[in-house]
């Protein structure tokens, strides 16, 4: 799997005139990657991200998936929201099996799919259960079963943990690096939160605000064993630092010119 975004642009139209959202993004994932783009509200992640999914079209540029180019939703990329998205009055199971209905997969193919991977994200004992009766975290698993259960090339998050509490996300990010180390399934993830993309990522995409570029890559030489002990060390803080300070950059220079 390669995914290839190449001098990508998007611009709105507002009463005031065209404003550009994302201005020339270069990036690309590879199979087996986790990789974060992480930027401050306004900096177009999600706008980014939703290109990606092809829920959206750009304004310029191209955005490849294997040499393929992206001109609408697809089977080949699994998008996970914020806001969990399950359909309220189906049991987690159903939820599981919607996007195999609509490939067409027959009830029993699809049973054993869902069943799969509610397994791998440990709801098996969930199955029959409504979304009312499931925690945050536990909704965002279904979130994650589900799209993980059509057989993306890569799964896009746009910021998965970021309605969760505090203790909840921290499990969240341990649960996702389990996950990923499982399955060896390629993520893309965006997020506002530095700690949160040095934890879980092995590069991160530095996004300035809008109109949104990326100002950097960093390449995180972090141990493939992640634990909450590694936020300590001095290189994961000073990962931590050096993105913060590039997210601080463009803001500080914008109020210096105010």
């Amino acid at each position: 799997m390669h995914l290839e975004i190449s001098k990508l642009y998007k611009q709105f139209p507002t009463p005031k005139g065209p404003l550009l959202a994302l201005k020339d993004i270069n990036m690309h994932v590879e199979a087996g990657e986790l990789v974060c783009a992480v930027g401050a509200s306004g900096s177009g992640k999600s706008t980014l991200l939703r290109l990606v999914a092809g829920l959206d079209t750009p304004t310029g540029g191209e955005i490849t998936v294997d040499s393929e180019v992206v001109t609408g939703p697809g089977a080949d990329r699994g998008m996970v929201f914020q806001k969990y998205t399950l359909y309220p009055w189906m049991t987690v199971q159903r939820n599981v099996e919607f996007g195999l209905k609509l490939q067409g997969m027959t009830k029993k193919q699809r049973r054993e799919r869902a069943s799969h991977y509610l397994d791998v994200v440990g709801l098996t004992n969930f199955a029959t259960s409504l979304p009312k009766e499931l925690s945050g975290g536990m909704k965002q698993r279904v979130a994650i079963a589900r799209a993980l259960a059509c057989h993306p090339k890569i799964l896009l998050m746009d910021e998965p943990f970021g309605a969760l509490d505090v203790q909840t996300k921290e499990a969240m990010q341990l649960f996702l690096l389990e996950l990923w180390k499982r399955t060896r399934c390629t993520i893309l993830m965006i997020t506002h939160d530095v700690e949160e993309a040095v934890f879980l990522s092995q590069r991160v995409y530095v996004m300035t605000a809008r109109p949104g570029t990326i100002q950097r890559e960093v390449i995180l030489d972090l141990p493939e064993e992640r634990t909450y002990a590694m936020k300590r060390d001095s290189q994961f803080q000073a990962y931590k630092h050096e993105i913060t300070d590039l997210l601080r950059g463009k803001q500080d220079l914008e109020l210096v010119s105010l």
